[in-house]
């Protein structure tokens, strides 16, 4: 995707993002073409090629801007890492749901170690409360544990349809992470 402050290219953007998702409500991912987006979202040939190489990028932009969202919110989080996990995840129920039909959700995770830099360096700043977690351990192993384990659990809740609420798959969680802990179990 092509970055810009242009309110056009933003409005071009969303609108070529929103006939994305559209068509996949409608289609199978593989089935769609860019010929298609620009139809449904009423844009010139040239207004998509200015803003995105292909759908691929359209789907991958929308991922990342949604993975930078989440993420803010992470590092800001005074609160519950998993509430704000899955609290995110039913937010973002739509896309998570297409993606999964469609056999994508591993897209999710390769944004995310991309993100992964961006990530470490807000992670380790001194106004991110999580700090003391990762004192004098290696913080990309951390991140890649944390991430792994959640982004696998809302894999499984979108693959069963998401039909559980997003606090009750945090209190399993938590519950199970609290057995572990009085256990003794490592």
């Amino acid at each position: 995707m092509t970055d810009s402050a242009n309110p056009s290219a933003i409005r071009s953007q969303t609108e070529i993002t929103e006939a994305l998702l559209s068509l996949m409500h409608k289609y199978p991912y593989d089935e769609i073409t860019v010929k298609q987006i620009i139809l449904e979202a009423r844009l010139a040939r040239k207004t998509f090629y200015r803003n995105f190489t292909s759908k691929d990028d359209v789907l991958r932009s929308l991922i990342k801007r949604t993975l930078r969202d989440y993420f803010d919110i992470v590092n800001n989080a005074q609160g519950d890492m998993l509430e704000t996990a899955f609290s995110f995840a039913d937010r973002n129920r739509e896309l998570l749901m297409l993606l999964g039909r469609n056999g994508m959700f591993h897209v999710i995770l390769q944004c995310t170690n991309e993100y992964l830099p961006f990530l470490r360096n807000s992670l380790l700043s001194e106004q991110n409360p999580s700090l003391p977690l990762f004192d004098g351990l290696d913080a990309d192993y951390l991140m890649a544990l944390n991430i792994g384990a959640v982004w696998n659990v809302t894999a499984l809740w979108v693959h069963r349809g998401m039909t559980d609420s997003a606090d009750d798959v945090r209190r399993m969680c938590e519950t199970y992470l609290e057995r572990i802990k009085e256990s003794g179990l490592k």
